[in-house]
């Protein structure tokens, strides 16, 4: 028997004895070491979801861990690698998957919420999701990966080339790993962040942060761009003033990048649209590739997400991580640490600042 973390409902979860699946043919078992929290757990939380997430659900999507079996027919693995999972499962029948798409299946189970998560001491998946990590890759730090691929695929879709100006509106754990991926790839970012406590970070990792109480935003990117105005803007805050921001600041044939979940319709510029000829593209999950891309980022060192991990609680806390993210403050991302269920955690807050995602 193993224990798991589980949404029972709106605001109440719950951690509950579970049972080991076996993995069955082309399944892999594992044992989750470490599993983040995202903005999309905090969601489901909150009970936002419902219509999607059947309770009682296993939650967790940002995982490492380790091989435990493998099932039949499955090659290339064994117990004992290190491994993170790409928590996607498509049909390949639908107009999406056939056009190349599968990441955006038109009937795609996203496990961790269509069915169940890595948030337990024992998992079972399609060995098909599973990525390997190099064993030089310390575990804890490897649970980044996935939102590393979201910023690589959120790079990618917005075609950021070297030498270009970025801004990137919304500082949080995503806003940030999308400001080093896209100076990673040679351009010149900008982030603008509400809280001080991100925009703290951001200048720790060598970013340089706006406050837009207080900074005229838009004005500060003319005299950045010499009246050009920014090539790409990233809109990762969720808010409607991250979108007039966001649109605000582009230069002619700017490309504007939403990756924020918005909960309602928003106005947009669209007079700005025409009158500079901007491009709107959606950003949505990740492939293989983005992900392979974000194993070698992390590994090396290029993207320093240890910065970015706040504090590393123990299975039987994870309810009340969830509820010291969802107060703000000074924490940036908590991992779950599946390994132990000892009421004992590690507070890395004094070395990665930032607030709730």
């Amino acid at each position: 028997m193993t224990l798991a973390v589980r949404y029972v409902s709106a605001r109440t979860l719950d951690t509950a004895p579970a049972l080991s699946v076996p993995p069955g043919p082309g399944e892999v078992e594992l044992a989750p070491a470490f599993v983040g929290i995202c903005g999309t757990d905090l969601h489901i939380f909150h009970g936002d979801m419902d219509a999607r997430v059947a309770a009682p659900a296993v939650l967790g999507h940002e995982m490492s861990g380790r091989v435990v079996r493998v099932g039949e027919g499955v090659e290339g693995w064994q117990a004992g690698d290190a491994v993170t999972v790409m928590p996607l499962r498509w049909d390949d029948t639908c107009p999406a998957c056939l056009m190349g798409h599968q990441h955006i299946c038109q009937h795609l189970d996203f496990i961790g919420i269509d069915s169940p998560g890595a948030m337990q001491q024992r998992w079972t998946v399609p060995a098909a999701t599973l990525i390997r990590l190099p064993d030089t890759l310390p575990l804890d730090r490897a649970a980044l990966v996935e939102p590393t691929a979201v910023a690589v695929h959120d790079v990618g879709r917005a075609a950021v080339r070297e030498g270009e100006k970025v801004v990137v509106v919304g500082g949080g754990p995503v806003g940030i790993l999308i400001a080093l991926v896209a100076r990673a790839t040679g351009a010149e970012v900008r982030v603008v962040e509400l809280s001080a406590h991100r925009r703290l970070l951001a200048e720790e990792l060598g970013l340089t942060a706006w406050n837009p109480v207080d900074d005229d935003v838009p004005e500060l990117v003319r005299q950045w761009t010499g009246e050009a105005g920014a090539d790409v803007a990233f809109e990762v805050s969720g808010a409607a003033g991250g979108v007039e921001t966001a649109v605000d600041v582009l230069g002619v044939r700017g490309r504007f990048c939403l990756v924020a979940i918005h909960p309602r319709p928003r106005e947009v510029n669209l007079h700005r649209f025409f009158w500079r000829e901007l491009t709107l593209v959606g950003a949505r999950l990740y492939d293989r590739p983005d992900f392979e891309k974000a194993v070698t980022l992390v590994a090396d060192g290029t993207i320093p997400v240890e910065r970015l991990i706040s504090k590393v609680v123990p299975l039987t806390q994870a309810p009340a991580a969830f509820e010291a993210l969802e107060g703000g403050g000074d924490v940036m991302k908590i991992l779950v640490d599946c390994t132990t269920d000892t009421d004992t955690d590690t507070d890395n807050t004094d070395d990665a600042q930032g607030v709730a995602v």
